[in-house]
């Protein structure tokens, strides 16, 4: 399996009363398999992963897995605080038919989280799981970063595969790339750097974008690989404000909305998460409405 091209980072449905709308998630699945992503992602940090139970997490899973049209690759998000827990889930997600274990840092003990204490982690993690293991750095929100030296020792492993690097950090990235054998698979996760980091070599990116406007990101994938330059660099140009407001500035409720106003599912957040208020979703309806506008005149 490879994770060349674009994933969706697919959000988690809520109901009104806050339950899991399992349901609606695989409606939104439905109408992603009609397009040429490459896959999803389920439980990632765009799907609220550490706002879900244990079995809201093998309820998505499961719905996953039902829903996804065959060929896509499904990376499942089972990091968690504790090794045994994170191998726990690796090994729910090996028995729901997943095909990757996508591995976020841990977190809460940042001062005890040592090189070698994150390498320790990722081996045992490693040589337990089933499925081939995908580090997964957000430094953003766990205040962890995996720097290329350190990537390049857990590359060594053979089932550790690949990165998905959402630090936004380009130089970070094309540092990695050029440390890590070329079987070693990098992706991004921030859509406001999808463009560069591909024309360092990154495979693709697990996108929160993904999620509410897949077609922009999808094409400006099919460009770069097209060597389309011209046409590359004005997607990008048309990508970075709408992943300024609706990922980084409004973040998964504003995701959420986009995808409400797209005729997908998207559905309340889940506290401590705030929804958002008429004025952002005025905001909303103005980056999508801009980018239909533009795509419809092309």
């Amino acid at each position: 399996m490879k994770l060349n091209g674009i994933f969706a980072a697919i959000t988690t449905p809520f109901a009104a009363d806050g339950s899991l709308a399992a349901d609606r998630l695989r409606e939104n699945i439905s109408r992603y398999n009609r397009l040429p992503l490459a896959g999803y992602v389920a439980v990632g940090s765009t799907g609220e992963s550490v706002l879900l139970t244990r079995a809201e997490v093998e309820q998505v899973f499961s719905a996953v897995r039902e829903a996804a049209a065959p060929g896509r690759v499904l990376v499942a998000g089972v990091g968690s605080e504790s090794t045994p827990e994170t191998i726990s889930r690796c090994k729910a997600a090996a028995d729901c038919g997943f095909d990757y274990a996508l591995v976020k840092t841990p977190s809460f003990f940042k001062s005890a989280l040592t090189p070698d204490a994150l390498v320790e982690h990722y081996r045992r993690v490693a040589d337990a799981s089933k499925l081939p293991v995908v580090l997964y750095a957000i430094p953003q929100f766990t205040g962890v970063a995996l720097e290329a030296d350190l990537v390049a020792r857990l590359a060594e492993h053979p089932n550790i595969v690949g990165l998905k690097e959402s630090s936004g950090n380009v130089q970070r990235v094309g540092e990695i790339i050029a440390a890590v054998p070329e079987k070693f698979q990098v992706v991004v996760g921030s859509a406001d750097t999808l463009y560069s980091s591909l024309l360092l070599g990154a495979a693709g990116g697990i996108l929160a974008l993904a999620d509410c406007l897949p077609e922009l990101c999808i094409e400006l994938y099919q460009a770069v690989a097209a060597s389309n330059t011209a046409g590359a660099r004005e997607l990008n140009r048309r990508i970075l404000p709408a992943s300024k407001k609706l990922v980084r500035q409004l973040g998964i409720a504003g995701v959420k909305c986009a995808m409400d106003y797209r005729g997908y599912y998207g559905g309340p957040v889940r506290g401590p998460l705030l929804p958002l208020n008429a004025a952002q979703k005025r905001e909303v309806e103005a980056v999508v409405n801009s980018l239909v506008a533009t795509a419809a005149a092309d």
